[in-house]
């Protein structure tokens, strides 16, 4: 995909957004999802869309739901017009989380997708580790020792990302967003210009992650490490940052 610097989008037209780097924090104003880095943003009207969002399809597919079309919507499905109304919340058949705005819906099987979901890699090579997306796995998350995602709501498993090597690595997608729900809860204080200060901010890993023991606990680790920076990157719509690897590596620390 090629990016543009400055698009119109149907969700304002008002104004063009023009794509930006701010290394802070933001709120997409389209699937209402957290954000970081790179956007399409207003200045005027502080309107911020992940590229995922800015460039969604008016159709697409996925090979988890071959028979299935799934088709935009720029706000999640409904039965009646109350948009608080608990019998017609929806959630996200990869992550687990609500859907609050822009979404992938398939109206044949009920499924649905946040956009930044929808584009997650089928494959991911990490520090040589080759990671392949999966629905249906048996075996438990390392990050949360479950099979099944702690929070999520009853039937929605998840997808995960299972490493193809003997070490049998799992992460739930779901975890690697609380994850990055846990950097923003324990953020610190801001500057001024509202970006993060590195420095205040604690992120304990499970104690079940905290392995120790020569070259292959710090192995361990570093796939850990790498991993969540590289899959927090992609759900905050700017697969380039290096956020979470450094709020990571600062919890590491003794």
């Amino acid at each position: 995909m090629t990016t543009s610097t400055e698009i119109t989008h149907i969700s304002h037209p008002q104004h063009p957004l023009k794509l930006k780097n701010h290394q802070k924090p933001y709120t997409c104003d389209g699937c209402k999802e957290q954000g970081f880095g790179s956007r399409y943003r207003c200045e005027l009207c502080n309107y911020d869309l992940h590229t995922d969002c800015a460039f969604a399809h008016s159709t697409t597919s996925h090979e988890f739901f071959k028979s299935c079309t799934f088709k935009f919507l720029s706000q999640r499905p409904r039965k009646c017009s109350n948009s608080q109304c608990k019998k017609c919340m929806r959630y996200c058949d990869a992550c687990g989380k609500p859907i609050q705005g822009f979404v992938y819906h398939c109206k044949s099987k009920g499924w649905d997708l946040h956009p930044c979901c929808r584009n997650l890699a089928n494959e991911l090579e990490i520090d040589g580790v080759q990671f392949r997306l999966c629905w249906k796995v048996s075996s438990k998350c390392i990050w949360c020792k479950q099979r099944n995602p702690v929070g999520t709501v009853n039937g929605i498993r998840g997808w995960s990302y299972v490493s193809k090597c003997e070490k049998n690595y799992r992460f739930h997608v779901y975890c690697a967003t609380e994850m990055v729900n846990q950097v923003w809860k324990n953020g610190g204080n801001k500057g001024s210009d509202e970006r993060l200060s590195i420095e205040t901010v604690k992120l304990p890993l499970p104690v079940s992650l905290n392995r120790s023991g020569g070259s292959g606990g710090n192995s361990f680790m570093r796939i850990v490490k790498v991993f969540l920076k590289t899959l927090a990157g992609i759900l905050l719509g700017d697969p380039t940052i290096t956020l979470t690897s450094i709020f990571v590596e600062l919890a590491c620390k003794d």
